[in-house]
């Protein structure tokens, strides 16, 4: 394995789990309005439809508008184009302006950790975790990027973190970093607390008001679970303890609420928060 780079440090699961931190704190609290304007532009028209329905028109003003602003210096546009260089963009024959490249994903990704920008430094640990783009696969390495990451408020870090613990029934630990996540309106860790409410507590009121806190955060599976406990599939499996328990908070067989909860996870699948 290789040295531990300056700046970070190993990760242990028995210390005490990084203070709670929000990303947008430790990142530039200045942007270039043009550069931004540029960026917000070409994600929006990313955003406004599934990949594969972009035409080639479309996909080629989306990578030139993130790459202006990426060149302009906004780290949004950054941070998107190195998606883009790690992914790919287009994902058919008829509008792929973009192959993956993941040696210039990490450049990117390496500038935004040097100067100890949370995504960056969660990015390039999930690189070192699977070894691509020329970092090579070192998994001390990637869990010193995730703490730190975690630390400078990565909700996606803070999560990598929880799962860690909750793997070494650090039950707490796991719970507090979760917390964070979620008070950071992180949809996936709302999903997660929802899941754990209702599948370990048996908390059928705080696991709804989790998972409604995960659609209005964007998380995809939040709508789905909403959905599928008003459908008629899921409640000839409910137990006859948990049905009366589901109806006193108003969850019943309700068709309409279940496909509207249903035609949200589809846009958030295209178009998440």
């Amino acid at each position: 394995m290789g040295e531990i780079p300056r700046g970070i440090s190993e990760f242990n699961i028995l210390d005490t789990p990084p203070a709670c931190a929000a990303w947008k704190q430790n990142m530039p609290k200045l942007r270039d309005p043009i550069a931004h304007e540029i960026y917000i532009k070409a994600r929006k028209l990313w955003r406004s439809k599934a990949e594969w329905a972009l035409t080639r028109e479309e996909a080629t003003q989306i990578l030139n508008g993130v790459r202006d602003a990426a060149e302009r210096g906004d780290w949004g546009a950054r941070a998107l184009l190195a998606r883009f260089y790690l992914q790919g963009l287009g994902v058919l024959e008829s509008n792929q302006v973009l192959a993956p490249i993941p040696e210039k994903a990490i450049e990117i990704v390496r500038t935004g950790a040097e100067l100890q920008q949370p995504w960056a430094l969660y990015d390039l640990g999930v690189a070192y975790q699977h070894g691509y783009g020329g970092v090579p696969q070192d998994g001390r390495i990637a869990w010193a990027y995730y703490a730190k990451a975690a630390e400078r408020g990565s909700p996606e870090a803070q999560l990598a973190l929880a799962e860690a613990y909750g793997a070494s029934r650090q039950i707490e630990k796991q719970e507090t970093m979760r917390m964070c996540a979620f008070t950071q309106r992180f949809g996936p860790a709302a999903s997660l607390l929802g899941g754990n409410r209702r599948a370990v507590v048996g908390d059928f009121n705080a696991a709804i008001l989790f998972f409604q806190n995960g659609v209005e955060f964007g998380d995809r599976d939040s709508a789905l679970t909403l959905g599928r406990l008003f459908s008629e599939e899921f409640w000839p499996h409910m137990g006859i303890k948990t049905k009366p328990e589901l109806e006193v908070l108003g969850i019943q067989v309700d068709r309409e609420r279940s496909d509207r909860y249903h035609e949200i996870a589809q846009a958030l699948e295209i178009n998440p928060i």
